[in-house]
């Protein structure tokens, strides 16, 4: 289901027998719902947004593109086509593999979208997640739509789901890396698009992921000591259901044990997320370098709908 056919027949091959193409107001309920019933839809993985980060666009494109959007929380494209998709596909028998249940709605969102609702107590002492630049300007509020959106999914007639937040998507990054997965929203790094693209499609089949919400960031595999697991179900299956701990997933004391750990695999020398400026990359931060949006708390970047 796409919004632009013709971009779609470029990424693509329209003539693979495996793949149809449809064309989709991915804001409207009605024709979402037409385009499952129409193709016997079994599952959906999530992946439109309004806000775009594609690297050939600037980072005023960017957040033009939440204008209207992100304002509007209740006719998002997010906050429509996630929850039609949970209130569709619930109505169908499980997905099986084996014991196990398949999840039917696998939603792509964002790491940092529950950070700006944090607590002053737990953005100071979580600070190389809480300070990091996309949740410090949240511009126009988007990570508060994609939060929003989470929580109508988890809600959704009990829809078999997972929720996926991967952190900061970097091409230039080394894909096919060892994905690192983890809970609390509280990871902080990079991950090549090929490499989210590969474990959304994985989710697909993987029970583990089920009724979960999660992280992921990867790291470089150097000399080929850490290639990446011929299945990321045992990494999942550690992780706890959204439904543990009362509904609030793993508790605070878990939460912050991992962050200890993650904030140990920051990528450059410095590992000091907190001091970065919105467009300004950890290894220009090693070196001093300003990033090409200013110093940190002067970024030449709209932040408010009023700005436009």
């Amino acid at each position: 289901m796409v919004r632009d056919v013709d971009k779609a027949n470029d990424m693509f091959d329209p003539t693979n027998s495996l793949l149809t193409i449809r064309q989709t107001d991915l804001g409207n309920k009605e024709d979402i719902t037409a385009a499952l019933n129409e193709d016997k839809c079994e599952a959906a993985i999530w992946a439109a947004t309004g806000f775009s980060d594609s690297p050939d666009q600037s980072i005023i494109t960017k957040l033009k593109a939440v204008l209207g959007l992100a304002t509007n929380a209740k006719g998002t494209i997010d906050a429509v086509g996630v929850t039609t998709l949970g209130d569709a596909l619930a109505k169908d028998s499980p997905r099986k593999l084996g014991e196990g249940t398949l999840p039917k709605v696998i939603m792509l969102s964002s790491a940092g979208v529950t950070r700006p609702d944090w607590s002053e107590e737990k953005k100071t002492e979580l600070e190389g997640a809480a300070a990091i630049p996309i949740v410090r300007l949240n511009p126009f509020g988007i990570l508060g739509v994609k939060k929003e959106s989470e929580e109508k999914l988890r809600r959704s007639c009990g829809v078999d789901y997972c929720i996926f937040r991967p952190c900061g998507l970097n091409d230039k990054w080394a894909p096919n890396q060892r994905p690192i997965f983890s809970q609390g929203d509280i990871a902080v790094g990079r991950i090549n698009r090929q490499d989210v693209a590969k474990i959304l499609v994985d989710l697909l089949s993987t029970p583990e992921a089920t009724g979960k919400t999660f992280e992921a960031i990867t790291i470089a595999n150097s000399e080929g000591y850490y290639p990446p697991a011929t299945s990321i179900g045992p990494a999942l299956d550690r992780l706890q259901l959204d439904s543990d701990n009362g509904g609030n997933g793993p508790s605070e004391d878990v939460v912050r044990a991992t962050y200890a750990v993650l904030q140990q695999l920051l990528p450059g020398e410095k590992q000091e997320a907190n001091k970065l400026a919105m467009g300004q990359t950890y290894e220009q931060l090693d070196k001093d370098e300003q990033g090409r949006l200013g110093e940190r708390g002067t970024e030449e970047a709209p932040i408010k709908p009023t700005d436009q």
